[in-house]
């Protein structure tokens, strides 16, 4: 599945049309540790508009959660399906436990490859760019 990383709204919007232009499944993603950096309520909210205003997409969400175990349990009782943890050991597997009871889980690594949406002057030609395999 491809992966896009997603800043603002309309970073999402553009990784949605691109993903219903093209066929291609997406996963959009939060920056490195956008739990903290964007809030769980910002992106549970960004993603839910982004839905609405491109409807008919389905894609997975991924919020990084950096190395905090307590923003990743709080992420996954909010309601986020998948969080990426900087985490191993017995915290990892009780995160793992939790997730699974959830209906979710616990990711440790980014997919390769990702494309950044930061900084793009136009998001939606490179989501498309990306996705065409262009």
């Amino acid at each position: 599945m491809a992966a896009i990383i997603v800043h603002c709204l309309s970073d999402c919007v553009a990784a949605l049309t691109a993903a219903s232009r093209t066929g291609r499944a997406v996963s959009l993603l939060s920056p490195p540790d956008g739990g903290a950096s964007l809030g769980i309520g910002y992106f549970t909210a960004m993603l839910a508009e982004a839905h609405q205003l491109v409807p008919g997409t389905g894609a997975d969400a991924v919020l990084d959660c950096g190395d905090s175990p307590g923003l990743a349990l709080s992420a996954l009782q909010a309601g986020i399906a998948v969080v990426r943890l900087a985490a191993a050991g017995e915290t990892l597997r009780r995160l793992d436990d939790i997730a699974g009871q959830l209906g979710a889980r616990v990711e440790r690594h980014w997919p390769v490859p990702v494309l950044d949406l930061a900084d793009r002057k136009d998001p939606l030609a490179a989501a498309l760019a990306y996705l065409s395999g262009s």
